[in-house]
């Protein structure tokens, strides 16, 4: 059967040599088109990959930690439901880290449909997520900064750090969620 499966522990074993060498070797059958796809770079299980999830990891924690470190982030809805955003990244993040890295060392296909769809769906979430906030929270930002003008009495300069972190975490998660959106389709169109 010509279909693509994961091999979990792969082993490099020569070929045998013909006993007579005026044997004609077969010739290989080749794959049909169609069947095994691409290994994009960004993609999961690939070392761009990892190196996406990563940086989400780190911009959402920095986010995170910017944010929380200012004593009065929990008077503001907007400024609570950026932490929140960005836990759920770091905690996204760092799974398919492990997954990602796991994945390497055995050196597994993560191209399954499901896997993918998996993928495809919480890179979704965490990225709708994670603008809206940043975008909630700069709104808040900005009210305090320019409109209210009450920055001396508020941490901006540490709100607008994770503001920034925040969006530059969202900007991140676009290429994982646009690569994993197109093999998604791309799989669904070669099933059908």
């Amino acid at each position: 059967m010509f279909a693509s499966r994961p091999v979990v522990h792969p082993m490099e074993v020569a070929a045998p040599a013909p006993a007579n060498p005026a044997q004609q070797q077969q010739p290989q059958p080749q794959q049909p088109p169609g069947v095994l796809m691409k290994d994009l770079p960004g993609m999961p299980g690939t070392p761009t990959g990892l190196a996406l999830r990563v940086m989400q990891l780190l911009l959402a924690a920095v986010s995170l930690a910017v944010m929380s470190s200012t004593s009065d982030f929990a008077s503001v809805s907007a400024f609570l439901y950026l932490i929140a955003a960005a836990i759920l990244q770091c905690v996204w993040s760092l799974s398919v880290a492990i997954v990602d890295i796991y994945a390497l060392l055995v050196k597994r296909c993560l191209r399954n449909r499901r896997l993918v769809t998996l993928f495809f769906i919480g890179d979704m979430i965490t990225c709708a997520g994670t603008f809206s906030a940043a975008c909630a929270a700069a709104g808040i930002t900005v009210l305090i900064d320019n409109d209210l003008n009450i920055c001396s009495e508020n941490h901006c300069s540490s709100f607008q750090t994770a503001v920034a972190m925040g969006f530059m975490c969202s900007f991140c998660i676009s290429p994982s969620f646009l690569l994993n959106f197109w093999s998604v389709a791309s799989t669904r169109v070669l099933a059908a």
